[in-house]
């Protein structure tokens, strides 16, 4: 199964600057317990966000058209193709954790989106894709309540139909 995961603003920002816009701790542990054990394919600006180090506990694809680019501790490919037949050879569940570009090709090979929804506008210069009318919400777990931030969001899983 190929998941992709991320979190969005309602407007469909995902970052500015390859950086995240906003610190919401309750889901970078979601992130982590979803994704810990499984393989993860990014692309190599998300994987410089990271601080160019790949998160422990999991295998890290990294893609990039770049010839030269080096990822110390991550497997590093050419195409999403390459990135999901590597992560096949280690697992069944697959999670494509960005950016922009890799999100817009991975949503024709994805079965499902775990994505959480803040639910406010940013300005960002990276957004999610839009996708179609195959994908349909099966959860959804609202979160107005978090003290950690001043906004409410909402985690929620779509599949593919």
């Amino acid at each position: 199964m190929i998941i992709i995961i991320a979190a969005m603003a309602q407007n469909r920002t995902i970052g500015n600057n390859n950086d995240l816009i906003w610190h919401l701790p309750n889901d970078l542990k979601r992130f982590k317990r979803l994704t810990l054990g499984h393989p993860m394919i990014m692309g190599s600006k998300t994987f410089d966000s990271l601080g160019g180090k790949p998160l422990p506990k999991r295998t890290n694809i990294v893609i990039t058209r770049r010839a030269d680019f080096q990822a110390s501790g991550a497997v590093v490919v050419h195409s999403l193709e390459d990135a999901i037949e590597t992560a096949k050879k280690e697992d069944k569940t697959i999670f494509i954790a960005g950016g922009g570009e890799i999100y817009r090709q991975a949503l024709e090979h994805a079965d499902a989106m775990e994505l959480t929804i803040i639910h406010r506008d940013y300005d960002g210069d990276t957004t999610f894709p839009k996708w179609g009318e195959e994908w349909r919400e099966v959860a959804r777990e609202d979160v107005t309540d978090d003290q950690d931030v001043d906004y409410n969001y909402s985690f929620v899983r779509y599949e593919k139909s």
